[in-house]
């Protein structure tokens, strides 16, 4: 077999497992292990895979995952379910933290009470703009144009004097350990609101736990609520058990 078909099927491989040993490729192709570190090189060269220890894996979020604005396109139904159901949780005169997502953002178009946002979102800030019954507070700084939030040195200070009744965060990937993030500022930013909510509700699409990213945000412990749109995979529903957060499906 050549090179180029073996890079094709690695690939495929990974499109289903996300990631791939060196033993995995010696065993599929029955090569040498200097043959499979060629087939590994070659395809970081090309930027359509990653290294890993022992291995190789698709590139993490920055490089897979939709840019905001295209994001939008897709699961927008589900995401509209999950934030109507968020809106059980808001009540009058209460203080919130709104985080930079998609499905946040939805939230932030069906908000309808006199509440008090705090918010690093450029959508959110948008939107919430229009509704005068609402007090918006921006944290501020320089727009990462990307994925639309603001981001300044010093903004997590500005937090950790403030008590939220809730905190609405989303999720780029889910795993084992936590809630990952793409952006390492954003990051710095939810793990400052977490601290400062007396509960923490995270709003995902169910496809987030088949995905991978770089920052951890939010450790389980910290989580009270998901609210998704599908059945989480079993490793996760025992995690969620096991931290006793409550589950809501919404079908």
């Amino acid at each position: 077999m050549y090179q180029e078909e073996r890079l094709l099927k690695i690939l495929e491989y990974l499109k289903g497992h996300n990631n791939m040993s060196i033993h995995n490729i010696c065993e599929m192709f029955s090569v040498s292990r200097d043959t499979a570190r060629r087939d590994i090189i070659k395809l970081i060269e090309q930027g359509t895979a990653i290294r890993t220890h022992g291995g190789i894996s698709l590139p993490t979020l920055r490089n897979t995952i939709e840019a905001y604005r295209e994001r939008l396109k897709y699961y927008s139904e589900e995401k509209k379910a999950i934030s109507k159901k968020a809106m059980e949780f808001i009540n009058e005169k209460e203080h919130y933290f709104f985080d930079v997502s998609t499905t946040v953002s939805f939230l932030a178009e069906y908000l309808n009470k006199s509440v008090t946002v705090f918010t690093h979102s450029l959508d959110n800030i948008e939107i919430l703009s229009e509704k005068k019954e609402i007090v918006v507070h921006s944290i501020g700084g320089k727009l990462h144009d990307k994925n639309r939030f603001f981001y300044k040195p010093g903004c997590t200070d500005y937090l950790n004097g403030i008590r939220f009744d809730a905190a609405f965060i989303g999720a780029a990937a889910i795993n084992e350990d936590g809630i990952y993030y793409d952006d390492e500022e954003d990051t710095f930013v939810k793990q400052a609101a977490v601290k400062k909510s007396d509960k923490v509700i995270i709003l995902t699409d169910c496809k987030k736990f088949k995905l991978s990213s770089y920052y951890k945000g939010v450790n389980w412990e910290q989580v009270d609520v998901i609210i998704t749109d599908q059945r989480p995979p079993e490793v996760f529903m025992n995690i969620i058990e096991a931290q006793d957060i409550q589950l809501i499906i919404c079908k």
